[in-house]
């Protein structure tokens, strides 16, 4: 749609191949339908937030940045608001509604829209890109430039079934190793199933190979019936899917970040203080979700009907350890239709990075998922589809 836009509002003729009955229908399932459209960060900030070729986007989000898409979308019509960690949404809450609004400035720009049309393959002559093949009727449809806006594979029934990757490898271009990403992790630990639908709030997660750490984030997560997921967690799926590749992966949840060891321990004394002839599995209701107690007191190691006024220092210090460094064993990633996004795509090598036309084929783009570009949750990724998808059609066009 992005690139639609920008190529229309050249004066030219734009014809849009879409396989679904309706445009947008990834947009419509994004931040779980209300669609965190961008991020409103500083603009070199966006960069800080990008996990794979983040330098490859300088010039298409310079080009046309989180400010630029807001205004584009205000504009026709969806008004915008501004959330924690500066996620932007449609003050509807509806990810309908832009949707809408991309769709209005199509039509206004008179965009052909072909709904039900799936490309089934590219025209590749003399070493150019001259048109499309569709799959219905095998029709050829030519043009001065063709741009793949077709996503990865992550949400198939969306209509992302990688095709763009087929169309890259049959145009000789290089496609880099693809996996499931912003997705929630399966565990080796049964203990998670007990623990399932426990949201848990304001925790820090580090996620290790071996004793490398490769990422931290403070914020929420989430126990499932399989494993992890969340916010934290998702982002740190695009840290640990090539690592997982290798082997598990070790997840450390610190449920109190904000008290130190010591401070830790001068809270369970002081929480203990009233409580001294109750049972310890009866006393820390003040500390920690009623789900969780049975598992935090299997993990300190303490005998759960022993008497609080007997438990030892050294105790207190095993039951401080389960505290802040809750472990898991991460060993997979949940599949493509759990995935918010694919990881890896077309290669950027492959691609310039200000006209996002192939370097190879010239009159072939590609924008968005599709390319091995990708960034942590918060609007970023849509924000890399909005900026790539624009670049292309303005070049094109």
């Amino acid at each position: 749609m992005a690139a639609g836009i920008a190529a229309a509002g050249q004066g030219r003729e734009v014809h849009i191949f879409e396989k679904n009955e309706k445009l947008g229908k990834k947009v419509y399932i994004t931040g779980k339908g209300r669609c965190n459209v961008t991020n409103s960060c500083e603009v070199e900030e966006i960069f800080s937030h990008m996990v794979t070729n983040g330098k490859f986007l300088y010039s298409s989000i310079y080009g046309f940045t989180n400010q630029d898409v807001m205004a584009l979308l205000e504009e026709a019509g969806c008004r915008l608001k501004v959330e924690r960690g500066n996620r932007v949404f449609p003050v509807s809450d509806k990810s309908s509604d832009v949707i809408r609004a991309l769709t209005k400035k199509l039509q206004e720009l008179s965009v052909n829209i072909h709904y039900g049309e799936e490309a089934e393959g590219l025209i590749l002559e003399d070493g150019r890109c001259r048109g499309l093949v569709l799959s219905r009727d095998h029709r050829k449809v030519y043009g001065d430039a063709v741009i793949v806006t077709t996503g990865g594979l992550s949400y198939p029934s969306t209509g992302s079934t990688g095709d763009g990757y087929r169309f890259a490898r049959e145009a000789g271009l290089a496609v880099t190793d693809l996996s499931p990403s912003l997705v929630p992790f399966e565990t080796e630990e049964d203990v998670v199933k007990d623990l399932q639908g426990l949201s848990l709030k304001n925790i820090q997660i580090r996620v290790y190979q071996g004793k490398k750490l490769l990422y931290q984030e403070f914020g929420e997560m989430l126990f499932t019936h399989f494993g992890v997921s969340g916010p934290v967690i998702l982002s740190a799926s695009s840290y640990g899917a090539k690592a997982l590749k290798k082997g598990s992966l070790t997840l450390s949840i610190d449920l109190k970040p904000a008290l130190t060891a010591e401070q830790l321990d001068a809270r369970l004394l002081r929480e203990f203080e009233p409580l001294l002839n109750k049972q310890f599995k009866n006393s820390l209701g003040g500390l920690y979700p009623s789900k969780l107690i049975p598992v935090i007191v299997e993990r300190s190691g303490i005998h759960p009907e022993k008497k609080v006024n007997e438990i030892t220092k050294e105790e207190r210090r095993r039951l401080i350890e389960a505290t802040k460094d809750f472990r898991l064993t991460l060993t997979k990633l949940r599949g493509y239709n759990e995935a918010i996004i694919t990881q890896g795509g077309v290669s950027v090598k492959e691609i310039n990075p200000s006209t996002m036309e192939a370097k190879k084929v010239p009159g072939l783009y590609f924008a968005g998922e599709v390319l091995d570009v990708d960034g942590v949750t918060g609007g970023f990724n849509m924000q890399i589809a909005l900026s790539t998808g624009w670049a292309a059609g303005m070049a094109a066009g």
